[in-house]
C-alpha cells in the first residue's frame, strides 16, 4: 500500500510540474503563431514555467498536497490546490514585473489560468473516472437496487452523496421528490428532483424503484403514517431517516441511519429531547452503579452513562445472560471477567451491603424491579420482596456508603395505585423520600409511562401476535396509556440525577395519552396484512386510563418546563419490613393498599427516635432473611 501511495504521489507531483511548464510553453507558442510575439520568447516562458512548477510542487510538500491530505478531486483538495496555485501565479507575475523578464505580461497572466485548468481538470476527471469505475455515477448500470428518495433538503443531499461515495451501498438513488417548487428540476449529485413528495409512488414506478427512503428527519407522525399507507398500497418498501435527535451523527445523515418504520414513528407526538448532554457532567469521573442493569431501562442507562466518562460503571443484575448482553452492546465483546459486572440479587441484604462497601459508588440508578402487572397480581409477595424490601436494602446500603445521588426508577402506576405493582412502587417512592431526609446525598424518584420496545411491553406483544397471523388482543377499545421511547425514559432518569429535589418524584410531560387500540391498528397497518383485533376485557389491577399524578400530588415545574416535581410523603422503613409477603395474594394486596392509604400519616412514624427505629429494624430483620 505504501508503494502504491508513493507512486501516486510521484505521478501527481510530476503531472502538476508538467502542467505548469506546458501551460507557459503553450501560451507563448500560441502568441507566436498569431504573430503577437517572437520565437525567442518561448524559451524564457518555458524557464518561467519550470520555476513555477518547481515552486508549486515545493509548496505542496508541507501541505501534503500530493500525499493524499484530501481525496483527489474533492472540494478540500480543490481549495488547497487553488490556494497554492494562486500564490505561485501571483509570485510569477510580481517576479515578471520586478526583474523585467522577457516573458510577456499576457503570457504571465494567461499561462497560470491554463495551468489551473489542467491541474484542477485532471483531478476532477480522475474523480469522475473513479466513481464511474465503482458504479457511483447515477445512470450507470450497476448491480444495485434502485431507490427513490423522498425529500430534497440537506438530509437527502447528504444521504445521496453517502450512497454514491460508498461502493458497498446496496442502493442506487435514481430520483428525488420534494414539495418545494424551487427544487424542481434540480439535481443532487446528479440525481434529478422529479416531482412532489406525494407523487413518490408514480415516480418509483417510472424509475423501477421498489424501495423509497423518507429522508426528512423533521417529518411529522401524520406524514409518516400517510406515506406508509401509500407505500403499502403500492407494495413499496418505505424506510425512514430518524429525527435529528436520534441520528448517530446529527451533523451528517449516513447510510447506517436509514431504518425500517417502527411504531415509535406513529406515536402521535414528537420525542422530547431533554438535552441530557448539558447536565450529565455529574457522571463524569464518578463511580456509577446501575441495579437491574440487564433490563430494558437498565441496559440503556448503562449504554448512555458509558458515554459520559464515568470513573467506573458498575452493572448489577441477578441474570447473568442479561449482563452478558449489556456488556456486549457497550463494548462489542462480553468476557464477563471484569469488575464492570456484579452478579447478585438486591433481595440479599448481606450481599447488597457488602457490595456497596466494596465498590463505594458515588451515583446509584436503581432500576431493578418486578414490573409485569398481571403476574404480580397473583404473586404480590414477590413484588414486596423485590420492589419494597429490595429497594430498602439498596437505600440503606447507599445511605451508609455516603452515595452522592440516588435515583429510584418508578412508574406511572404508582400514581393513585390499584395493583400490586402500583402499590409496591408507590411504597418504594415513599421509602426513597424517607431515605432522602436521613441521608447526606440527594435521593429522588423518577416516574414515567409505558416504554415502547421494553421486554414484555405492548409493542413486543402486538408484534409477536401479528407475526403469528393474529389475533391481536386488546383489553378494551377505550383504554389509553402514556407512551415514551426507551431513549426518552433514560434521558429523564439521567436528568433526574441533576435536577431532582431531595425526596421528590420527577414526571416527564409525555403529551396526550394514546389509545392502545390505535397502537394495535398502526402496527397492523405497518405489517401490511389484515389481522383481527380481539377484546379481552380489563384485567384485575388495570386502569382504563393511567394517571401521572396522585390525587394528593402537585404538578410543580421549577427546573424544566417539561419535567414536573411532585413531593412524595415518606414511608417508614420499619413499617415496610413488617409487611408479610407469605399470606394469601388477596391479603397481601389488601395490606399493600392500606399501607399506601396510610403512607402520609405513617411518614410521621419515620421521624421516631433513632434508637426506636434500630430496635424495630432488628426485630423484623428475620423477615428479610426468610426471602
Amino acid at each position: 500500500m505504501s508503494r502504491v501511495r508513493s507512486v501516486r504521489t510521484s505521478v501527481l507531483a510530476s503531472y502538476d510540474f508538467a502542467a505548469w511548464v506546458v501551460s507557459f510553453v503553450f501560451m507563448s507558442t500560441l502568441q507566436y503563431l498569431v504573430g503577437y510575439s517572437e520565437a525567442g520568447d518561448i524559451g524564457p516562458a518555458a524557464l518561467l514555467g519550470v520555476g513555477c512548477g518547481v515552486v508549486f510542487v515545493a509548496l505542496g510538500l508541507p501541505m501534503h498536497l500530493h500525499q493524499g491530505r484530501s481525496p483527489i478531486g474533492s472540494f478540500p483538495d480543490a481549495v488547497m490546490t487553488s490556494l497554492v496555485g494562486g500564490f505561485v501565479a501571483l509570485g510569477a507575475l510580481v517576479l515578471n514585473f520586478a526583474i523585467g523578464t522577457p516573458v510577456r505580461i499576457s503570457v504571465a497572466v494567461t499561462a497560470p489560468m491554463c495551468a489551473f485548468v489542467l491541474v484542477l481538470g485532471a483531478r476532477a476527471g480522475y474523480r469522475l473516472l473513479r466513481e464511474w469505475a465503482y458504479g457511483r455515477v447515477p445512470g450507470k448500470r450497476v448491480d444495485r437496487e434502485p431507490v427513490m428518495i423522498i425529500g430534497a433538503g440537506d438530509g437527502a443531499s447528504q444521504l445521496v452523496s453517502a450512497m454514491l461515495r460508498d461502493p458497498s451501498c446496496p442502493w442506487q438513488p435514481v430520483a428525488l421528490v420534494d414539495d418545494d417548487p424551487y427544487k424542481r428540476h434540480r439535481r443532487l449529485s446528479g440525481v434529478p428532483v422529479v416531482g412532489e413528495a406525494r407523487e413518490f409512488v408514480a415516480a418509483a414506478a417510472k424509475y423501477g424503484a421498489r424501495t423509497a427512503i423518507m429522508a426528512v428527519p423533521s417529518a411529522s407522525t401524520d406524514l409518516i403514517r400517510e406515506f406508509n399507507r401509500l407505500a403499502n398500497l403500492a407494495e413499496i418498501d418505505l424506510k425512514v431517516v430518524p429525527s435529528v435527535n436520534n441520528l448517530s451523527n446529527p451533523a451528517q445523515v449516513q447510510i447506517e441511519d436509514v431504518r425500517d418504520i417502527d411504531v415509535t414513528d406513529f406515536l402521535g407526538r414528537n420525542p422530547i429531547d431533554t438535552d441530557v448532554d448539558a447536565i450529565a457532567s455529574y457522571l463524569t469521573g464518578k463511580r456509577v452503579l446501575v441495579t437491574g442493569a440487564g433490563g430494558s431501562i437498565g441496559s440503556e442507562l448503562c449504554r448512555q452513562i458509558a458515554k459520559f466518562g464515568p470513573a467506573e460503571l458498575i452493572m448489577l443484575d441477578r441474570d447473568e445472560s442479561a449482563l452478558h448482553a449489556v456488556q456486549l452492546s457497550i463494548h462489542g465483546r462480553a468476557l464477563l471477567n471484569s469488575n464492570e459486572t456484579e452478579l447478585g440479587d438486591i433481595r440479599d441484604e448481606r450481599y447488597v451491603r457488602e457490595m456497596f462497601d466494596r465498590r463505594s459508588p458515588d451515583v446509584v440508578f436503581h432500576a431493578a424491579a418486578l414490573k409485569h402487572l398481571p403476574l404480580l397480581e397473583t404473586s404480590p409477595g414477590e413484588a414486596v420482596k423485590t420492589n419494597v424490601w429490595g429497594t430498602q436494602n439498596v437505600l440503606e446500603a447507599a445511605s451508609a456508603a455516603g452515595v452522592e445521588r440516588f435515583v429510584n426508577i418508578s412508574t406511572d402506576k404508582a400514581a393513585n395505585p390499584c395493583s400490586a405493582l402500583g402499590y409496591t412502587k408507590r411504597l418504594a417512592e415513599g421509602l426513597t423520600a424517607a431515605a432522602a431526609r436521613e441521608a447526606d446525598g440527594a435521593f429522588m424518584s423518577v416516574r414515567f409511562g409505558n416504554v415502547l420496545g421494553s421486554r414484555g411491553s405492548v409493542l413486543t406483544t402486538f408484534t409477536a401476535q401479528i407475526a403469528q397471523g393474529g389475533p391481536v388482543t386488546v383489553t378494551d377499545p377505550r383504554v389509553t396509556r402514556y407512551f415514551m421511547t426507551i431513549r426518552e425514559a433514560v434521558q429523564l432518569v439521567i436528568q433526574a440525577g441533576a435536577l431532582g429535589s431531595n425526596g421528590d418524584v420527577l414526571v416527564l410531560d409525555m403529551g396526550e395519552p394514546i389509545a392502545i387500540q390505535a397502537v394495535a391498528e398502526q402496527l397492523i397497518d405497518l405489517a401490511g396484512k389484515p389481522v383481527e383485533i380481539v377484546y379481552t376485557g380489563l384485567r384485575h389491577g388495570e386502569k382504563m386510563h393511567e394517571e401521572l399524578f396522585g390525587s394528593d400530588e402537585q404538578d410543580l415545574r421549577p427546573e424544566h418546563p417539561l419535567i414536573s416535581h411532585a413531593p412524595v410523603p415518606e414511608y417508614a422503613p420499619p413499617l415496610a419490613l413488617l409487611l408479610d409477603p407469605y399470606r394469601p395474594a388477596t391479603a397481601v394486596i389488601g395490606t399493600l393498599a392500606d399501607a399506601c392509604l396510610d403512607m402520609a400519616s405513617q411518614s410521621v412514624t419515620g421521624s421516631m427516635s433513632a434508637g426506636l427505629a434500630r430496635r424495630d429494624l432488628h426485630t423484623v430483620s428475620a423477615l428479610r432473611r426468610r426471602s
